[in-house]
């Protein structure tokens, strides 16, 4: 067994298909590797946990980190670790809808798997990320996961994902609200919604999906216009699911009324992250510098037509 085992992950970004992807329709996921997360693990006397979050024993650790409690324990047990100091150092925003909590599973599974020198494939590293994601989020995709171990753009559909290369002459601007997300709860409340008004919420959840093959002919097709046009569309349908809120909707029409081809939320909602479809990468900058001024804090630019992988 080495002296400490390493797993490094990277955020994601959901392009387009985000809660109608629960109901095995189409998503389009982006690897977001502006944001990275970092995990070594070492033997120790106790169970140990240092994060930006939280420092100290792991059975004392707070409800939020109940999914790296479990899973730590699931690893130890399964790969018959002595007892162990966990380190997580993450640039990922936490419920910003980047796909942190998948991410940290990966990277804790893959620093668990390397401190014990065993071979890891792709199938047990989502396995163990799954275990980690029903226990943080209750019922997810399978996306965040996808992505968070995924070098490529991913095309997922029925919960099966296939890399998809990104071709069109646009730029992502993503920007943070500073405002958690609550992707359990909006889960849940679409959930509850096709209980109750099943025939607007089934419709809602199969136009969200038809509107991703759109945006996946768009970008085969390098047609950023009609991306703009479908992101908009898809943001109608996730206001009507009431994932969104009053500051995503203010946000997102200030962004098209000061030049955004497109821009709808992304990830869970009611907070958290929202995308602004730009032509260049100047009218992008410009949109960030706006959007600064209106009290966004953190954003990132991402060229769609030159995506790079690390």
């Amino acid at each position: 067994m080495l002296f400490q085992g390493n797993g490094r992950s990277n955020g994601k970004i959901i392009l387009i298909g985000e809660h109608s992807a629960v109901y095995d329709k189409a998503a389009i996921v982006l690897p977001f590797n502006d944001t990275q997360i970092h995990v070594t693990v070492q033997q120790a006397p106790k169970n140990f946990l240092m994060s930006r979050y939280y420092i100290g024993y792991l059975t004392d650790a707070p409800e939020n980190l109940q999914s790296i409690k479990e899973l730590t324990y699931k690893l130890q047990t399964y790969l018959h670790t002595p007892n162990f100091q966990l380190n997580i150092n993450s640039t990922i925003p936490v419920a910003r809808g980047m796909g942190s909590s998948a991410a940290v599973a990966i990277a804790i599974t893959r620093a668990f798997f390397t401190w014990k020198e065993q071979y890891l494939d792709q199938e047990t590293l989502l396995s163990f990320t799954d275990y980690a994601e029903k226990i943080a989020h209750g019922n997810p995709s399978g996306m965040d996961a996808a992505a968070a171990s995924s070098k490529e753009p991913i095309f997922f559909e029925h919960k099966q994902f296939t890399t998809f290369p990104m071709n069109i002459d646009a730029y992502l601007l993503v920007a943070d609200t500073g405002v958690l997300g609550q992707t359990r709860a909006a889960v849940k409340s679409v959930s509850q919604r096709l209980k109750t008004f099943h025939k607007q919420t089934s419709h809602a959840i199969e136009e969200l999906g038809l509107l991703t093959e759109r945006a996946k002919e768009a970008i085969i097709m390098n047609q950023p216009e009609i991306l703009g046009e479908v992101m908009n569309q898809a943001q109608n349908h996730l206001r009507s699911l009431t994932v969104s809120n009053k500051l995503l909707d203010d946000l997102i029409q200030f962004s098209l009324e000061n030049g955004a081809l497109g821009a709808k939320l992304t990830g869970g909602g009611r907070g958290g992250c929202f995308l602004a479809l730009a032509k260049t990468k100047e009218e992008a900058e410009e949109l960030a510098q706006l959007l600064q001024e209106r009290g966004i804090k953190e954003s990132w630019i991402q060229g769609l037509g030159v995506y790079q992988y690390a």
